[in-house]
């Protein structure tokens, strides 16, 4: 802690009307910082000629509740250095146990809680969802930062409420409309700070607390704590090879939202069908619902071209189209957009203005840049070659080790593959002792919200280095050959 800090904290607290003297208040109150650990083991506290001046008490005063403290083993004082924080009281807070916090989550929280749990490990092989950040072209990334850091006017300095900077919005829309065949103009794009920021903005404009959200089963859990913290009530809805099936959903059930991933279900790697998608836009309409289409690694397609967007295909407006850029660029970017109906775009900007306060406008600069320059594109092209690379890898070496034993998911497209595994075995003790190993696994049978699961493992390819692929995969067919009964 710098000195002048500890100078605030003592100011706004000594009381010159209190009948205690300045110099037992002035000891009090650093006795309490150091007691408390406000002050850490080695803080070094402002020379006693400094406080007094700051806080207009005499020098003895000072000296008097320095003096006292040292005495009392609260300071320590270095000759030509200074006087700091003694280490006494943080070996002995070492040696206690916390108190146990008390338990006073809500009921939501207590139930997002346990939805939110966090899997063993989040990097390393096999995490899914995490991109070659290592080939990421860095050094132009960074200057242009710095560059539309530099030129980046002072009005972008204040609160925005445009729901993104325009360039950014136009580039992000023609993007779509190419690559996508997503029906949109610039003003119905909104930019936000990640997919579940966008998901739970969402939910709190089109749900009220109490309405339902149909979610695939299995599906993506961050979608579903976004919701449950919107105040949603979750309803699993079964994917089969089509993608989600609504004939599955409970009989007199009404979705208020229905999240869906169609051009590459997660975590099944299922590509929802034509036919499928129309049903749901005609089943939206009849039960006057919405649908948000969460496209998050279309443009990772290795063996056929992708089909349009499912929000491109509707005839009304029933569709909130969302993308992210964690996934093409890297995850700490925290930047991904919405599509809304044109009916709906002031509602969303000013209320995203109003709970999130949105700016970044330089950062987005330069995202537009890098999109409108072609460097966006490019990247794209080389990422999905080595991902395709990396999972063919994956493939081969896991058929060497263990034949037709681990049947894997088609690959179609994405970054992950799933692997379904022999109902005996569990699969979150197996993704514990993978930890151990250095593998991080995620277990397939985490995805399922409803009473019945599937044991298998989400094994994630993108980042993990060529070489590193055929010794990880190794390990992980040793693994399975030990959970075997």
């Amino acid at each position: 802690m710098h000195p002048d800090w500890i100078v605030e904290h003592l100011r706004v607290r000594i009381d010159r009307k209190s009948a205690e003297t300045l110099s037992r208040q002035l000891y009090r109150l650093l006795r309490e910082a150091i007691r408390s650990a406000q002050l850490r083991s080695g803080t070094a506290l402002p020379a006693t000629r400094q406080l007094a001046s700051a806080l207009a008490l005499g020098r003895n005063t000072v000296l008097a509740a320095y003096d006292q403290l040292l005495a009392e083993g609260y300071l320590d004082s270095k000759q030509g250095s200074g006087t700091f924080v003694s280490s006494i009281f943080e070996h002995h807070r070492a040696q206690q146990t916390p108190p146990r916090a008390h338990a006073s989550l809500s009921r939501r929280g207590e139930a997002l809680a346990a939805v939110s749990k966090l899997p063993v490990g989040l990097h390393g092989a096999f995490a899914p969802g995490m991109p070659e950040i290592r080939q990421f072209p860095h050094e132009l990334w960074q200057r242009l930062q710095q560059q539309h850091a530099r030129s980046s006017p002072p009005d972008w300095w204040h609160y925005q409420q445009e729901g993104g900077l325009r360039q950014l919005r136009e580039a992000i829309a023609d993007y779509a409309q190419l690559s996508r065949s997503v029906r949109c103009g610039a003003d119905q794009v909104l930019v936000l700070q990640g997919a579940q920021q966008a998901m739970e903005l969402t939910a709190r404009l089109l749900a009220d607390q109490g309405d339902t959200a149909w979610m695939e089963d299995p599906g993506y859990s961050g979608a579903q704590a976004a919701f449950m913290a919107a105040g949603m009530d979750i309803t699993p809805v079964s994917v089969d090879e089509q993608g989600l099936n609504p004939q599955t959903a409970p009989a007199g059930s009404q979705p208020r939202l229905i999240y869906i991933t169609p051009s590459h279900q997660y975590p099944s790697g299922v590509v929802m069908t034509l036919e499928r998608r129309l049903q749901l836009l005609q089943l939206a309409e009849e039960k006057d619902c919405w649908i948000m289409e969460d496209d998050y690694d279309s443009e990772f397609r290795y063996d056929t071209q992708p089909l349009a967007s499912l929000q491109g295909l509707a005839s009304s407006e029933r569709v909130i189209y969302l993308g992210t850029f964690s996934k093409v660029m890297y995850p700490a970017l925290r930047l991904a957009y919405l599509i809304v109906p044109e009916a709906l775009v002031d509602s969303f900007r000013s209320a995203y203005a109003r709970l999130y306060r949105e700016g970044g406008y330089a950062l987005q600069s330069a995202l537009a840049a890098f999109m409108e320059q072609g460097h966006f594109a490019r990247h794209i092209r080389r990422m999905r070659e080595l991902y395709r690379i990396r999972q063919q890898l994956l493939r081969h070496t896991l058929r060497q080790q263990l034949g037709d034993s681990l049947p894997l998911s088609s690959g179609e497209a994405g970054m992950h593959l799933v692997a379904k595994l022999p109902a005996h075995i569990d699969d979150d003790s197996l993704s514990r002792h993978a930890a151990e190993h250095g593998l991080w696994l995620r277990p397939l049978s985490r995805h399922y919200l409803g009473d019945h699961s599937q044991p298998g493992l989400v094994l994630g390819y993108a980042g993990v280095d060529d070489a590193d692929i055929p010794e990880s995969s190794r390990k992980l067919a040793r693994l399975l050959e030990r959970h075997q009964p």
